[in-house]
């Protein structure tokens, strides 16, 4: 978290009745206010289209703060005084009036003070309303003040490069870049924050972390839920444009930039944005070689039943979107040239867990018959919070055996404060002005740019190596085979999400 106060605060959430606001948004504005993160002086204006009592209202955020906020059920005290500060403006956001409203309570809240006010406006709606809210707030000057005014967007931005292209400058017409906030949950993530410290702040790193040392990396995010009822979205998504595009390349980014030239927002980002221009692009063979999409059919997860994705609520009985994917990609920098950079992702899978591996290469010189197992690094952002480090040790004895140890460092055992949730983070550096964790246009132009080969060649062929998987499986065993011959299979949990597997990553 950032020290020091933020200005006095309006905050408006657009699409204030959908799931992200009662499960994400107002919990953790609820635990920045109980930590006294936020303001003395704010106020939440929550805009939705449905009539609704306020009081019913508040009654279903306090349930949502009960039921996910990571401090459990709210004080009595502090929800009253917190509550007293959440507006319910019911409004169509196609509507002028709504914005006349919606300004006429902005000024009469920033009339009561004498300071300047941020202005924060949160888009938790459908990618549909972006540019309706966006050009309402610009006509309604509601959003005019480029230190001060803020929008946050959420992911998806764009289906494409086209698209993303297309929304980039249509929002530039209207705001300045340091006034938009893309938003990717996954960059608040405690365990993703503090990659860049370890390798930055701990110089015994630095000298290894390159293609001399480093054999591959495995990055891979198990996701255990189906689609739920989100079908009719993600039958026209997929994993690739759900997942990879956005939260595995940001964490590609991280593990392999440059170190910045200061703790910056605008230098972190620009060297995030040099990784993915510098990430190879395929051809339309060269994707087939490299990729493995997959779907999930009907299985079992903790001995409970799970249908098909076909089966799915709103998903089409002849679906060939990807669940699953698996992909070889290779940056192709001076530091990174030749390392694969293994990334999967899936949905249906046994476990929920994100893991990064950082596989070192083998021993040049092996004067240990059983010296077997190169150096790992593991670095574990769910559900373990944990670093930890593979090498060889000597079995306490009197002869020379070798066995693969770990050395761990876990937050649960190192520190007792405890940890923010990632909105939380998120949503403090917006009201402080603070864009680090946020990616920029260009950024978000790279990453599609690295994803539109591997979908155009999908598009064309449809049906060309869609494989099955079972729920409650690893994906399919075509995944294992881009791994060769770095590695025989990919690193995984166990199925109580503890347990690792110590020897399947020897090298091939």
């Amino acid at each position: 978290m950032k020290p020091g106060k933020t200005l006095p605060s309006t905050i408006t959430i657009f699409g204030a009745k959908g799931d992200l606001t009662r499960r994400k948004l107002i919990p953790a504005l609820y635990n920045l206010y109980t930590d006294n993160h936020l303001p003395p002086v704010f106020t939440i204006n929550c805009v939705d289209f449905l009539a609704e009592d306020e009081a019913a209202f508040k009654g279903d955020l306090l349930a949502g703060i009960n039921e996910f906020s990571r401090k459990g059920k709210a004080n009595d005290e502090q929800w009253a005084t917190f509550a007293k500060q959440i507006h319910y403006l019911q409004g169509d956001f196609t509507k002028a009036e709504t914005y006349v409203e919606l300004k006429g309570k902005v000024g009469a809240f920033e009339k009561q003070g004498t300071q300047s006010c941020t202005r924060v406006y949160y888009f938790a709606t459908s990618p549909r309303f972006i540019e309706i809210i966006a050009d309402a707030l610009y006509e309604h000057r509601l959003c005019s003040r480029e230190s001060l005014d803020r929008i946050v967007v959420e992911k998806p931005f764009g289906t494409d490069l086209a698209s993303a292209k297309k929304l980039n400058r249509f929002l530039a017409k209207r705001f300045s870049e340091r006034q938009i906030y893309r938003i990717d949950h996954y960059l608040g993530k405690e365990a993703v924050q503090n990659i860049m410290a370890f390798r930055f702040a701990n110089y015994v790193f630095e000298p290894i972390w390159n293609k001399r040392f480093i054999d591959h990396i495995q990055i891979s995010v198990a996701e255990q839920v189906g689609v739920g009822k989100r079908g009719g979205y993600y039958d026209s998504s997929g994993a690739l444009r759900d997942m990879i595009q956005n939260h595995l390349l940001q964490l590609l980014c991280i593990v392999a930039m440059d170190c910045p030239a200061a703790y910056k927002a605008e230098q972190i980002r620009d060297a995030k944005t040099w990784v993915l221009k510098n990430v190879k692009h395929y051809t339309p063979t060269q994707v087939f070689k490299n990729v493995v999409r997959g779907q999930y059919t009907a299985g079992t997860i903790n001995a409970a039943p799970r249908a098909a994705y076909r089966k799915e609520e709103q998903v089409a009985p002849d679906s060939n979107t990807e669940t699953f994917v698996a992909a070889r990609l290779y940056v192709d920098n001076e530091r990174w040239r030749g390392v694969p950079f293994f990334l999967r992702t899936g949905k249906s899978m046994p476990v929920q867990s994100s893991v990064i591996v950082i596989q070192f290469k083998d021993s040049p010189h092996k004067i240990f018959k059983d010296d077997m197992v190169p150096n790992r690094l593991i670095i574990s952002i769910q559900p373990e919070l944990e670093i930890s480090l593979l090498f060889e040790s000597k079995v306490p004895g009197l002869q020379m055996k070798l066995k693969p140890v770990e050395m761990d460092f876990t937050y649960q055992e190192a520190y007792k404060e405890t940890i923010p949730e990632a909105y939380e983070a998120l949503l403090l550096d917006v009201l402080q002005g603070d864009a680090t964790l946020f990616m920029r246009a260009d950024q978000i132009e790279a990453a599609w740019k690295v994803v539109m080969p591997i979908l155009d060649a999908w598009k064309k062929n449809p049906d060309k190596q869609l494989y099955k998987y079972k729920s409650g499986t690893w994906g399919p065993a075509a995944a294992n085979a881009i791994l060769k011959p770095n590695a025989k299979e990919w690193f995984t949990l166990s199925s109580n999400g503890v347990a690792r597997k110590k020897d399947n990553m020897r090298i091939a």
